[in-house]
């Protein structure tokens, strides 16, 4: 099995040098010094063993990134960003799905401290559990928390400004003359739910509307929260003509079911998203949402998560992304 020396001699460089270009530290190392280690790296089939390095160093240049739904296509773009910008930057990444489970979370956090790895991005389910950031604090482990609020607003994190989207998208569909409209939330005990909600709740005021508790209600973020929540609402009784939801796999479940029980969309009743999942310009008809800047989120995290770790000043460890109104087919003026 080579060795660092064998890349050192075959390279006709020093140890350090190697080192350097193994860790991405360029002072001192020209581009063609550079290359001609990676090329006898590849020669040699050189695995750096990176957990070994980091007993000397305390570092691993690996990442841990936990997602709640890998599943959901809001989340494979964040995930794409985090790898792209930890690659740039010299680290790899160790990918944590957690099926939306609290449980899953406490043993990824476990076992990413078991791989030894510099820092963690961290997306919590719909129900944040501050257990698990007082378990990333005991570890003094760098963090930082993504797209999903915890109550503590100092935590490093970055977000989209979910009241801000909301209201837009709201205020649009009251412009375009909807009076009775619908609601399909998230869930009542997430604080990104109660940010998009505050923000709903805002833009009727400003209109001098008054919220119908009647057509209201609680989605799960999932195609089955929009599809049931728009069940629920028929069966209560109500006349409404737009519906309002929280996410876009909620939009698109909710507008499936209308048009199964024979609704036009936008025609009878208009519908919006919030995200701008990939889908969301594909479905018939095109889906009026807001978009959030998902690459953009993973990017910033973990530029974050790196100066952290690095020891870096950080002017602002709290980061808060501004959404797009982003407007397509599925909303009618009402005359």
């Amino acid at each position: 099995m080579a060795t660092i020396k064998d890349v050192a001699r075959l390279a006709n460089v020093s140890i350090t040098t190697v080192s350097r270009v193994i860790n991405n530290k360029p002072e001192g190392v020209s581009e063609e010094t550079r290359q001609r280690v990676l090329q006898v790296m590849e020669h040699l089939n050189y695995q750096p063993n990176r957990v070994a390095r980091g007993l000397v160093t305390r570092r691993t240049n690996t990442l841990g990134l936990i997602l709640p739904d890998i599943t959901n296509p809001f989340f494979p773009e964040i995930a794409r960003a985090v790898e792209d910008t930890a690659n740039k930057h010299g680290y790899n990444i160790i990918l944590c799905n957690t099926d939306d489970r609290s449980d899953k979370e406490e043993l990824y956090i476990r076992v990413l401290k078991s791989k030894c790895v510099d820092g963690i991005v961290f997306t919590s389910s719909s129900m944040p559990v501050f257990k698990h950031v007082k378990q990333l604090r005991d570890y003094k482990m760098p963090f930082v928390l993504l797209d999903r609020h915890f109550y503590d607003e100092k935590l490093p994190g970055v977000y989209t400004d979910g009241y801000e989207g909301m209201y837009e998208i709201t205020r649009y569909v009251l412009e375009m003359g909807h009076r009775k409209i619908a609601y399909i939330g998230g869930p009542h005990e997430s604080p990104n739910s109660m940010y998009r909600y505050a923000g709903f709740e805002q833009a009727l005021k400003d209109f001098g509307l008054v919220l119908d508790k009647e057509l209201m209600v609680e989605g799960n973020y999932k195609i089955s929260g929009g599809s049931e929540g728009v069940l629920e609402l028929l069966k209560r009784g109500r006349d409404f003509t737009a519906v309002v939801c929280a996410n876009d796999l909620m939009a698109i479940g909710a507008m499936e079911v209308l048009k199964g029980a024979g609704f036009r969309i936008p025609e009878d009743v208009s519908i919006t998203g919030f995200d701008d999942i990939p889908m969301a310009k594909y479905v018939e008809p095109k889906l009026t949402t807001v978009a959030q800047p998902c690459y953009k989120m993973g990017e910033v995290a973990t530029e974050l998560l790196i100066k952290l770790i690095e020891g870096k000043t950080v002017e602002d460890t709290v980061i808060t992304l501004k959404p797009k109104l982003i407007i397509r087919n599925s909303v009618k003026k009402v005359i």
